[in-house]
């Protein structure tokens, strides 16, 4: 028997901060109060449907992983410390329907413009269908927890993140000429967990070095019990790479200076 096909209309689009998969949270929880805006599409009737949702705090939001290409049975989530999980039992985009689901805090109701908090979507997702989040039905916060540890939280707590004084001037140089949100994206991985993971980026060198790469950045940090100290930041571009000579609109720009400047000693 043939399964019927389903066809699905987005609704809207959210605008958000965030245009790729790494610079993304991977949960509502972990999105720290970021904002986003869900422009729901004229002439589909959608001003009244959207009638008394202001009254609610939070919404669930389904959306469609629009940028996945193909779906994968087993992966390794971030957080899992033994290996690859079924893809059903996790919150994975990689879906046979690439579906998601996150509960968004709702600020205000402008027109048919949703301003919401706590965002983990890309920017210019498909969104296919908007529910209040009504708490008496759809908490349920002593819920078995699967193979996360027994009350994980997310994101994990308990790794104390500390920058050494080079490492803070390096970061500030950076800051100063680039909108990436490293010190962020350092905190935020490395308290998941300082292991080598290939999800987190994260590696053990062969002299037993760890190193986390965040884009084109490599943050060499060392941990002993639950503090991981992070040492130094140096580009990830070979030797070969910055003795070229780019435009100036070329990301190794940033990298030649950044080594011409000995920021990265």
């Amino acid at each position: 028997m043939t399964e019927p096909t389903l066809t699905l209309h987005p609704i809207g689009r959210i605008r958000t901060a965030f245009t790729n998969k790494v610079d993304a949270p991977r949960q509502p929880a972990a999105a720290t109060d970021a904002p986003g805006i869900i422009e729901l599409f004229a002439g589909q009737n959608l001003e009244h449907a959207i009638e008394d949702l202001a009254g609610w705090e939070r919404i669930w939001v389904i959306f469609w992983f629009d940028r996945n290409a193909g779906w994968r049975p087993k992966v390794l989530p971030p957080r899992s410390t033994d290996g690859r999980k079924g893809v059903l039992a996790t919150r994975s985009p990689h879906r046979p329907n690439p579906l998601g689901l996150s509960v968004l805090r709702l600020e205000r109701v402008a027109g048919l413009q949703l301003h919401v908090r706590d965002v983990d979507l890309l920017d210019g997702t498909p969104i296919l269908d908007i529910k209040p989040y009504v708490p008496y039905t759809d908490a349920f916060p002593d819920s078995g927890s699967g193979w996360l540890a027994p009350g994980a939280n997310d994101p994990a707590a308990g790794f104390n993140i500390r920058f050494s004084a080079a490492a803070e001037a390096q970061l500030g140089w950076i800051a100063a000429r680039s909108a990436l949100p490293l010190r962020e994206r350092i905190v935020n991985t490395l308290k998941l967990g300082p292991q080598p993971h290939p999800y987190r980026r994260i590696r053990r060198g062969k002299d037993g070095a760890m190193t986390l790469a965040v884009q084109d950045w490599r943050i060499n940090f060392e941990v002993t019990g639950r503090e991981v100290s992070v040492l130094r930041i140096r580009s990830g571009y070979s030797a070969a790479q910055l003795a070229k000579t780019p435009s100036p609109e070329d990301p190794i720009s940033l990298h030649q200076a950044y080594v011409r400047e000995a920021v990265s000693c």
